[in-house]
């Protein structure tokens, strides 16, 4: 269009009914470029502290596989990605200058004529949520490491992932991948390829140890690195040894230099108890206690609160029982947990349920927020109990 001039610009200001005092004296007048198009720009609304990310020279990557939904990650956070419609349509100007640029520029009473390069009616709106890590156990869990000797590993058709596979397979920052590869224990095999011990082996594996601090009479707080590896580096790869006791404890060094390890009592009970569960579908509750008690190394006392999230006990069967229910195989999306909890069970109690719902909590919510949204409540003999708010099918 042609360029207005200021009367024009007055004449539309006295059409509108605006008072010119009440404006800055600058006016834009705006018109198409010839290249401006929607969507050849996209716009992405961002927290200070992913611009500060950005501007400090460092990169956020955009993850997911073509059925996934895409999430963008920082080196430490992962955000959902959403679009936002907007009502009103949002123009790109390029060199526009903003209202307090103007009345700092007090000499500029005139008319700037800018061209609009492209617009938009929506933005990309990120929204910090949850890593999606199950399915790094799921992918490290098709191919369980059974040790040196398993024929499967002298073949080389299983999947193996190196750090870089799993960040362009995990929708997670690197910071919470690496982070959840040591909460599940994983181990790098030929320092490259991410590994999960599959469950006989690593029990094979702890036995060892186990039973080499009870022949040796070591306390349970201090055993020793190189003992462990010169007394059982015959019988398994060292690296798989000092592996076991990192998992299975806290890495310390004493005064003189030398490595410890300060077993973790619960995690070996909560080992011993899986490796018992997994071989009935439900075990008299009394019977268990005992025989677990009997199973697990001297000097360790087991009791059912190591089990959270793996087993659950049924106190309405007589005699009661103890089931393997393990929070891992457990679907990651909210609705599906919940589903599949109410079709496990069809009450719950706060207290049972907790260990299999936490892990869904966002940053700072709570699990009775969650039980509010998924679940209905009700009293059973005095006790409050949660129900699925849709019919189980």
């Amino acid at each position: 269009g042609a360029m207005r001039s200021r009367g024009e610009v007055d004449a539309t200001l006295q059409t509108a009914k605006l008072n010119p005092a009440e404006l800055l004296p600058t006016v834009h007048c705006l018109s198409f470029g010839p290249q401006a198009a929607a969507g050849q720009c996209c716009l992405l609304q961002m927290e200070p502290g992913l611009c500060a990310e950005l501007e400090a020279g460092r990169s956020l990557v955009i993850r997911g596989e073509k059925d996934e939904q895409a999430v963008l990650c920082s080196k430490d956070k992962t955000y959902d990605m959403k679009i936002a419609d907007t009502s009103n349509m949002l123009l790109f100007i390029p060199g526009c200058k903003t209202p307090e640029q103007l009345n700092a520029d007090q000499a500029s009473c005139n008319i700037i004529h800018s061209q609009i390069a492209g617009f938009a009616n929506n933005y990309w709106e990120l929204r910090r949520c949850r890593p999606k890590l199950k399915k790094l156990r799921k992918l490290l869990m098709e191919d369980p490491y059974e040790g040196p000797d398993s024929r499967k590993d002298q073949t080389l058709t299983f999947s193996k992932y190196t750090t870089e596979d799993l960040l362009n397979l995990i929708q997670a920052s690197e910071e919470e991948i690496l982070h959840q590869l040591q909460v599940i224990d994983a181990c790098k095999i030929e320092g490259r390829y991410w590994r999960i011990l599959e469950f006989d082996y690593e029990m094979k594996l702890l036995n060892h140890v186990t039973q080499l601090i009870d022949s040796e009479s070591w306390s349970l707080s201090k055993v020793p690195l190189r003992t462990c590896l010169e007394e059982l580096g015959s019988l398994e790869p060292t690296e798989m040894i000092e592996h076991i006791l990192v998992s299975y404890g806290r890495k310390y060094i004493d005064d003189a230099g030398e490595v410890y390890f300060e077993m973790h009592e619960d995690k070996i009970c909560r080992a011993i108890a899986q490796m018992l569960l997994q071989n009935a579908v439900k075990f008299n509750l009394s019977e268990f206690q005992e025989v677990w008690q009997q199973s697990v190394p001297e000097g360790m006392t087991t009791r059912l609160d190591q089990l959270k999230g793996l087993a659950l006990v049924d106190k309405s069967s007589r005699p009661e029982t103890i089931f393997l229910l393990k929070v891992d195989d457990l679907p990651e999306d909210n609705q599906e947990r919940f589903n599949s909890l109410f079709s496990i069970r069809e009450k719950w109690t706060e207290v049972d349920i907790t260990p299999y719902i936490q892990d869904l909590c966002a940053e700072k919510q709570t699990v009775g927020a969650l039980l509010t949204k998924y679940a209905r409540s009700s009293m059973q003999n005095g006790v409050k109990v949660y129900n699925s708010r849709r019919p189980v099918s």
